[in-house]
């Protein structure tokens, strides 16, 4: 059994990911994994939106909200480093003022990464999760929480930006594929987020 993504990072050390090459890009499926989440799915995370590296949105066009190191060990433990899918929920504080819109605050999809950013050369692993949906303001320091419900692919070093977009969107359009079944569509209204008129 490969090393978890906790084993990795823990060790210090960690394998180069792969290049990624041409053929994986012609040979990707539109929607991948079983039809129900199976085992180490689902998993769920929670945490306050820390300060990335602030690329997601200046280089990729694709913003991420970071997670906190402690609160993604219930994923790098049972899982390997990877682009994930699942629903996410940001969560503004009570009885204060917020720019955050109704629609902002509603349990949403998203696709995550947990890796090393290999294309960026990061030093520690990360949690980084995108949202799929269109924010008008930041949200750092706001609760978020997260069940994530399936795998899409590895993590990759890319020979240009370009690829990595590239790679990033279609991951987008695979996770939309994937929470179309019913099964995970069940999820979005979890009793582990906080659903409408409890916000």
């Amino acid at each position: 059994m490969p090393p978890t993504a906790l084993e990795e990072a823990q060790r210090g050390s960690r394998p180069p990911a792969k290049l990624r090459t041409e053929e994986f890009r012609l040979g990707r499926p539109e929607i991948v994994g079983p039809d129900a989440p199976e085992p180490p799915f689902p998993i769920a995370l929670e945490g306050k939106v820390q300060r990335g590296f602030g690329r997601g949105g200046k280089d990729l066009g694709c913003p991420t909200a970071n997670l906190p190191d402690e609160s993604t060990t219930a994923m790098s433990s049972v899982t390997k480093t990877g682009i994930y899918y699942g629903y996410a929920q940001v969560i503004p504080p009570k009885d204060e003022p917020t720019q955050l819109r109704r629609v902002d605050t509603k349990v949403l999809p998203m696709v995550m990464s947990l890796g090393w950013n290999e294309f960026y050369k990061n030093k520690r692993l990360t949690a980084e999760i995108h949202i799929m949906h269109k924010f008008e303001s930041d949200f750092y320091g706001y609760e978020m929480k997260a069940i994530v419900l399936g795998y899409i692919r590895p993590e990759f070093d890319y020979i240009s930006r370009e690829a990595l977009i590239e790679d990033i969107e279609f991951d987008k359009r695979v996770a939309l594929n994937c929470l179309q079944r019913p099964a995970y569509q069940e999820y979005s209204k979890d009793p582990f987020f906080v659903l409408d008129g409890n916000l």
